[in-house]
């Protein structure tokens, strides 16, 4: 059967340093908001299951926040979904976590962007450029390079009206 796998950026963080200390501005946490609430919304997804995966690093903490919330369900920092991580590795902990039921993945690009391509593609530099707070719904039978199917892609300005 298909799982769903959620890749999400976070949402829009200020300048700093380190970088791993950068915050969400206030339309960061606007975002991160608008698309906690429109997740809760989702009839079709099995949020009783979910497994809400974060980069440790402040700003994707921060996004993850509120999705936890509207989802109750609790944050697992990931300490692979930094910026900079390769892609394969987080395949590889997919594979072997095995997760029965919907994952949502909190991260940054270009890892994210480039987790979708790996998946999608087969190749992680055929990976979308994700908007701040962006979601990639996924769906695959086994998180692998080249299994998933690009499902949707949502923005937090696709939710504004």
């Amino acid at each position: 059967m298909a799982e769903t796998l959620l890749i999400m950026r976070h949402g829009e963080a200020g300048a700093g340093r380190p970088d791993s200390e950068r915050e969400l501005t206030a339309t960061g946490h606007r975002e991160a908001a608008r698309m906690a609430e429109w997740l809760a919304g989702r009839q079709d997804l099995d949020l009783a299951r979910l497994r809400l995966l974060v980069s440790p690093y402040r700003r994707a903490q921060q996004t993850a926040g509120p999705v936890a919330e509207a989802l109750g369900v609790a944050i697992e920092t990931l300490p692979l979904l930094t910026p900079d991580d390769a892609p394969d590795a987080v395949l590889d902990w997919l594979l072997e976590a095995d997760p029965s039921g919907p994952c949502l993945l909190v991260s940054h690009m270009p890892l994210v962007g480039a987790l979708t391509g790996l998946l999608v593609e087969g190749r992680s530099e055929h990976g979308l450029g994700l908007p701040t707070a962006a979601i990639a719904e996924l769906t695959t039978e086994v998180p692998a390079a080249g299994c998933a199917r690009l499902a949707g892609l949502i923005t937090p300005a696709d939710l504004t009206a």
